[in-house]
């Protein structure tokens, strides 16, 4: 449903526009001839005046001497249905505010600016129509400002650095930040927590923030090598620049608001886009079992492969990966950017069309596995003929990486160059009905709605820091990690975490560890989302293992998702709803310090479950007995409560399975 009206004005004013339940209020003000705009959450300012506008090379700025022509104010309120994620039925309900603008003074530009306003948020973007004089733009500056009334503490990692966003979440104030990726998470001194972000990135840089006056965050768009940051021809328009606004942690983590600021599915029919769970010769080579390069510790041959094969099929698992299937891993691959990776071409040792030809005869098929290695004119002058051999070949997905600090031309990742590469191999994907999971990716922003063959990536500190921790100055990941995730990087959409490790030791690198409890890592099925996910570990690790069953059991699509308590950096409990079942299933992860927990199951149905709780045990200890867990059984109903005991970076994954 859409209500919508427009009015004719002239002149410099303020414009405001209201939540369907009234408590955000967007104010827009050009009274002063600058453009600006703030925030009210339940009658209290939240966001003071804060700048808007562009700077540009060879182009007057566009912030000041606008007046407005035109503005249309509507309601929206309407649900779409997702092929997979975290809740099935989405509601976007918004008021929508766009208002068109014309500079008082030659060469009179016109400028739009459109506001959308949740109950849990604000979106905001803005749109340089296609008008005489302009054929060339080159932004130099975006001027947006987020100006916040107290000097919040935030969560966040700095942007331009080598590891990109690979990096450990730090607690400051705003005052104190240097540039930061987004999602930036604050919890305000009165008790709000807010996600700055952005929605639907195309064609345009990256936004970081960085603290340049008291309390206010500036818009920091990543450049080009020439320091241009966007380069556009005529117009353009930029990504919505998101704010959510929640009353409790979870209250973030249960928003739509960055899926409803993007386009709906272009792809038409995404049937063949399927949620799965894999296996792979992957924690092997990290751990140094294996090894990309060909040589006796290869980890990607034949034998190998077709045993991860046997294992997928008795298990129920959809796809086998296989790192370092192809020819190109020679000893500096990394450094020397990957001349020699060939995308279609396997190495000695792999036979691609027996491996997959065996994987179709018992129900799996394998992952591709593509190492671009930040060298995208080599990736891309391969692509449509590597992408038309995977699908001739059955596979449904592919693993893109790309290892390095800047890509080979020396842009940057997230810069307007990587924005425009990682969409070109989705879009690659679309044409041949092949899945996406990027590693060393462009942030998440919710383009999964607009191209659901886009279903996961990596972009942030995974599983893997865990087996490097030695090699690294970070160390490994510290228990509090994966407390955090949920409220920053995962605010913007799936990540490929790899979670499943049971042997959380690794005897044959006594100074490395994975810094969690079993039950933990079963947790993380729940906890972090993704519609594929991984069995991480070494397959012998599961085999004859009764916490392998959870595994097994939990799913990769949901009905429905709900927070049950939570607080940032110190633990989270998260609760899904199976989308095939009537079966509900709890994560419950903490820091490094014990915790307990009395838990409502009223989120349950109605009737009787049977719940199957995998948890820490009293023997349980992160440093003396990470490994040590416990499986009970016992029927529940919405009506009771349920205790919960997690040792320090401990954890419970439970199922609730219908009984009647």
């Amino acid at each position: 449903m859409a209500i919508t009206g427009c009015n004719r004005q002239s002149g410099n004013q303020s414009l405001s526009v209201k939540s369907p339940d009234g408590k955000v209020v967007v104010v827009f003000d050009n009274s002063d001839s600058k453009l600006s705009y703030s925030v009210r959450y339940d009658e209290k300012e939240l966001i003071a005046k804060s700048a808007m506008g562009f700077n540009f090379k060879e182009m007057a700025p566009l912030d000041s001497h606008l007046t407005i022509l035109n503005y249309d104010l509507s309601k929206v309120d309407q649900t779409w249905e997702q092929p997979w994620g975290e809740e099935k039925v989405v509601r976007d309900h918004h008021q929508r505010l766009l208002i068109e603008l014309q500079e008082s003074r030659e060469p009179k530009r016109k400028l739009k600016i459109e506001f959308k306003v949740f109950n849990d948020g604000v979106g905001f973007r803005y749109i340089l129509p296609q008008q005489n004089g302009i054929d060339s733009i080159k932004i130099m500056d975006e001027l947006t400002e987020f100006s916040f009334v107290d000097n919040h503490k935030a969560w966040c990692i700095l942007a331009y650095n080598k590891q990109k966003y690979e990096l450990l979440y730090n607690k400051n104030t705003i005052n104190k930040l240097d540039s930061v990726h987004t999602p930036l998470t604050i919890e305000t001194t009165n008790g709000l927590y807010i996600s700055i972000h952005e929605a639907a990135l195309v064609d345009y840089a990256s936004m970081t923030l960085y603290g340049n006056r008291t309390n206010t965050l500036k818009c920091d768009l990543v450049p080009w090598k020439d320091q241009i940051k966007v380069k556009a021809r005529g117009s353009f328009k930029t990504p919505w620049r998101s704010i959510q606004i929640a009353e409790k942690p979870g209250d973030l983590i249960e928003s739509n608001l960055i899926l409803n600021l993007n386009e709906p599915n272009k792809l038409g029919d995404v049937s063949w886009v399927k949620p799965m769970k894999y296996v792979g010769i992957w924690w092997g080579i990290h751990i140094d079992n294996w090894s990309f390069h060909q040589g006796p510790k290869l980890g990607a041959t034949t034998e190998n492969t077709i045993k991860h094969i046997d294992f997928a099929a008795k298990h129920g698992f959809d796809e086998v990966l296989v790192e370092g299937w192809n020819e190109g891993f020679e000893a500096q691959w990394y450094s020397d950017f990957g001349p020699n990776q060939d995308f279609t071409k396997p190495n000695p040792r792999f036979d691609l069309f027996k491996v997959q030809n065996y994987a179709k005869s018992k129900g799996v098929t394998i992952q591709a596995y593509n190492e671009t290695c930040a060298n995208p004119d080599n990736y891309l002058s391969q692509i449509d003929t590597a992408y038309t051999l995977y699908e001739s070949l059955g596979y449904s997905s592919v693993k893109v990486g790309q290892v390095n600090s800047k890509f080979k031309n020396g842009e940057w990742h997230h810069g307007q160059y990587g924005v425009n590469y990682y969409q070109t191999v989705v879009e690659k994907g679309a044409e041949h009905h092949l899945s996406i999971n990027f590693h060393e990716p462009i942030k998440p922003t919710g383009l999964r709605r607009t191209y659901p063959n886009l279903v996961s990536r990596e972009g942030a500190r995974g599983q893997e820091y865990n087996a490097w921790g030695q090699y690294r100055k970070s160390g490994h990941n510290p228990p509090e990690h994966l407390t955090i995730l949920p409220f920053t990087r995962l605010l913007g959409g799936p990540m490929d975490f790899t979670p499943g490790i049971f042997r959380v030791d690794i005897p044959q690198s006594p100074d490395n560890y994975v810094n969690t409890t079993i039950s933990k890592q079963l947790a993380i099925y729940v906890i972090i989302y993704s519609p594929i996910q991984m069995a991480a570990d070494l397959i012998e690790n599961y085999e004859g293992h009764p916490a392998f069953q959870f595994i097994k059991d939990v799913p990769v699509n949901w009905e429905t998702t709900k927070v049950i308590d939570a607080k940032i950096g110190d633990y989270i409990i998260t609760a899904r709803k199976d989308s095939d079942s009537d079966d509900w299933y709890l994560g419950a992860i903490a820091d490094e310090e014990k915790r307990d927990f009395n838990i409502s199951l009223d989120f349950l149905g109605d009737g009787k479950y049977e719940a199957q709780i995998y948890s820490d045990s009293e023997k349980t200890d992160l440093k003396t007995a990470p490994m040590e867990y416990q499986i009970i059984k016992k029927e529940v109903t919405a009506a009771d409560h349920l205790d919960l005991k997690l040792a320090n970076s401990g954890g419970a994954a439970i199922r609730f399975k219908k009984i009647n």
